[in-house]
């Protein structure tokens, strides 16, 4: 009897694959939102960017190595993807979805854990965890926008953005959310 109600306890511990599904549907819908809003306000004649504005040097970082238009306008396609979702999925879901966890790998090398660290750090945008308990992954997702013809025409070249993942989440587990392709794997 014990161990039934500590299996009952511990499925109510995560969302089902339906929650998991409600969530990634309004991940897609959002990174959509994000980018066409962002492209109509900075392009409302054209709609979106050129190759050639996407890759206009904007400025230096703080390494001095230089800020392209595409990378300015990602963050500001995240911002707006960000305040979706948090509208989107706010109270039903605060106990188990996390913007921008930051994780560190362990003082004894194992496992990563959630960190203030900044350096070396692993910072998925979207972590769908257990419930108040971010350091027991169950999804993680990252948003992708991408600004040229090519990168547009293979945004799943982008797949080695989630190789940096590897050590929170197994493969199945992590996915870029693409406003033209949905969640990639």
């Amino acid at each position: 009897m014990a161990e039934a109600i500590k299996g009952l306890i511990t499925f109510k511990d995560f969302l089902d694959e339906a929650q998991v599904a409600h969530v990634e549907n309004v991940l897609v819908q959002c990174a959509k939102e994000a980018d066409f809003q962002v492209n109509n306000r900075e392009y409302p004649k054209e709609g979106y960017p050129s190759d050639k504005e996407c890759n206009r040097v904007v400025g230096l970082d703080s390494r001095g190595n230089p800020v392209r238009r595409a990378m300015e306008l990602g963050t500001m396609k995240h911002e707006v993807a960000f305040a979706c979702v948090e509208r989107e999925l706010g109270r039903e879901f605060s106990a188990h979805v996390s913007r921008e966890p930051r994780y560190a790998q362990s003082q004894s090398g194992g496992n990563h854990t959630l960190t203030q660290e900044a350096i070396g750090s692993l910072v998925p945008d979207i972590v769908i965890h257990w419930v108040d308990n971010a350091n027991k992954i169950h999804r993680l997702y990252d948003f992708f926008f991408p600004c040229t013809a090519r990168s547009k025409s293979d945004p799943i070249g982008a797949q080695g953005k989630l190789d940096k993942y590897k050590p929170l989440a197994g493969d199945g587990e992590r996915a870029l959310v693409i406003p033209q392709l949905g969640i990639s794997r």
